[in-house]
């Protein structure tokens, strides 16, 4: 059994235009908050607006600790990725559960609901006091500190994972709720009536008509993980530094050389972003829902 997707009436040029315009300030303010802040990064990372001394252009900055950007960029992939992984997983479940009406739906959508208003800062923190080897979670077990796994600040970065895979997933949640809760609903309790099993209605129904919205709330929420620092830095190890963790030393630096490093971080974090939004939206092109 398959199900044709969702056909997507094309706009007149009135109505495009008239969508471009509602949307102008908002994107004009963005544009000049951002482009003021990357152009400035771009500049100072090539030499073009040094804190003190003469105008050097190059890409000394670029190279002047290769092995600990490449490091850098070795782990904020990998939490990046994992994190991301999780949190689709556990969000497009939750997600399924919440639209199902069945007794457990209204737990989950009340334990997202608070899930997605509480800061990063202080989930971190409490996911540290739960996960560390002296915390909550191994005295209600029993488990001696050494012999407790090194969630916080260990090799695998287990406790930062796990936290921004919880926070996000409830993000991934609240919007796969929002996609599910419209006609995507009627096609599956249609799929229901003729006969089609969970299992059939979630991979024939479901997954595909989601997958534009799964896809941009991984992306979103991998650029966020890519790019936070708090969680990153309260939960994760020392060395090897992820990618903004690295950028704020080397911006508080007691040195004033240090900065145009500090802005060639920032900027290659910035390019692997831009590059995973790219490649959003080039699957996205390939869905057929959202064409």
């Amino acid at each position: 059994m398959t199900w044709s997707p969702v056909a997507r009436r094309s706009g007149s040029t009135r109505e495009r235009l008239r969508g471009a315009l509602l949307v102008l300030p908002a994107v004009a303010l963005a544009l000049v908050v951002l482009g003021g802040g990357v152009g400035a990064t771009v500049l100072q990372a090539f030499g073009l607006l040094p804190v003190v001394g003469p105008v050097r252009p190059g890409v000394g900055a670029f190279t002047a600790r290769p092995g600990e950007v490449g490091a850098a960029v070795a782990v904020s992939l990998g939490v990046a990725a994992a994190a991301t992984a999780v949190a689709v997983v556990v969000g497009t479940i939750a997600a399924v559960v919440i639209v199902s009406r069945t007794r457990s739906a209204r737990v989950v959508a009340m334990l997202g609901t608070v899930t997605v208003t509480i800061p990063h800062l202080i989930a971190a923190a409490t996911v540290g006091l739960l996960l560390s080897d002296a915390g909550v979670l191994p005295r209600l077990l029993g488990i001696a500190s050494e012999a407790w796994a090194p969630w916080v600040g260990g090799p695998l970065w287990g406790a930062a994972i796990v936290e921004l895979a919880w926070k996000e997933s409830a993000f991934i949640a609240l919007i796969v709720t929002g996609t599910l809760a419209t006609r995507i609903q009627t096609y599956d309790e249609t799929a229901a009536l003729l006969g089609a099993g969970r299992a059939h209605r979630f991979r024939h129904v479901l997954l595909p008509l989601t997958a534009p919205t799964i896809l941009i709330g991984a992306a979103i929420s991998f650029v966020y993980a890519l790019g936070s620092y708090e969680v990153l830095w309260l939960l994760g190890r020392t060395s090897p530094e992820p990618l903004p963790v690295l950028a704020v030393r080397l911006f508080q630096g007691v040195s004033l050389d240090s900065r145009p490093e500090a802005a060639a971080v920032a900027l290659v974090t910035c390019v692997i972003a831009l590059a995973v939004v790219a490649a959003t939206f080039a699957a996205l092109r390939r869905t057929a829902s959202w064409r």
